[in-house]
């Protein structure tokens, strides 16, 4: 059973740091496109970063600069460290999964493995 398990959420203030984590089981995750996406209240789920199984990584202008998507194969984890975290990137953080990145890494709708999310909070 393909199981995708987010955890690191919390509540920060601004120009804090949170590292978020997803705990991949079920298959090879290491061969797939990881995302990681972020839905606030009323706002449509937007992606943030992607990694493909090369390394290669992929960031939203929003967030370029500030936060590093990694994965650690051997322990079957994708990461998301955020630093200088804003007020404007408080949401329920999601990692997913599909077969390839390519231009379309931050279309959720091309997503199929989900996790069931992490609240990041950050306070002014």
């Amino acid at each position: 059973q393909v199981q995708l398990v987010e955890s690191g959420g919390g509540s920060v203030q601004a120009g804090g740091s949170l590292r978020l984590s997803c705990a991949v089981s079920g298959y090879t995750y290491s061969s797939y496109c990881m995302g990681w996406f972020r839905q606030a209240p009323g706002k449509e789920r937007e992606g943030v970063a992607a990694i493909d199984s090369d390394g290669r990584t992929s960031y939203a202008d929003s967030v370029k600069g500030r936060f590093t998507i990694s994965k650690d194969n051997a322990k079957n984890t994708l990461y998301l460290q955020m630093d200088s975290l804003k007020p404007e990137d408080t949401a329920m953080y999601f990692c997913a999964s599909k077969s390839l990145c390519g231009l379309t890494w931050a279309d959720y709708t091309r997503y199929k493995t989900w996790g069931q999310g992490t609240q990041v909070t950050v306070s002014s």
